[in-house]
């Protein structure tokens, strides 16, 4: 399980976040790692209409990624995953990143055991879609 909730600055256009690509990317970054079966990864994309960043300068804009995962992956592994996950993003938004004031942030939360409930019926339609 990984889930991505990725919240933006309702500043920054369609154009400069690519939300199609840069969820994607994420994925790709996520299932590299060999730690996350793509039938468990979810992402969900948020524009916060209301914000300030820094001094309030209407051309900043920001991104800030949390990462939601299962227990049972060693520091190690968290490590390397978050170091995956954070190179997509802060690639995926380079071009926006050198155009004006951004601010990419991330943040990785393992979920306790006893209280995250899951249940998904995806990786029988993967397979199908595969074969």
């Amino acid at each position: 399980m990984a889930h991505f909730i990725l919240e933006y600055s309702k500043n920054l256009s369609a154009n400069e976040i690519k939300l199609d690509e840069l969820l994607k990317n994420l994925h790709d970054a996520a299932v590299g790692t060999g730690l996350f079966p793509l039938a468990g990864i979810r992402s969900r994309a948020h524009a916060c209409d209301d914000y300030r960043v820094a001094d309030g300068d209407p051309g900043f804009a920001f991104v800030h990624l949390e990462v939601r995962l299962g227990r049972g992956r060693s520091d190690e592994e968290k490590q390397t995953a978050a170091d995956a996950i954070f190179n997509a993003l802060s690639q995926s938004l380079d071009e926006a990143y050198q155009q004006r004031g951004l601010a990419i942030s991330f943040e990785m939360n393992e979920l306790p055991e006893t209280l995250k409930f899951n249940q998904n019926n995806l990786r029988g339609y993967l397979a199908e879609k595969q074969s």
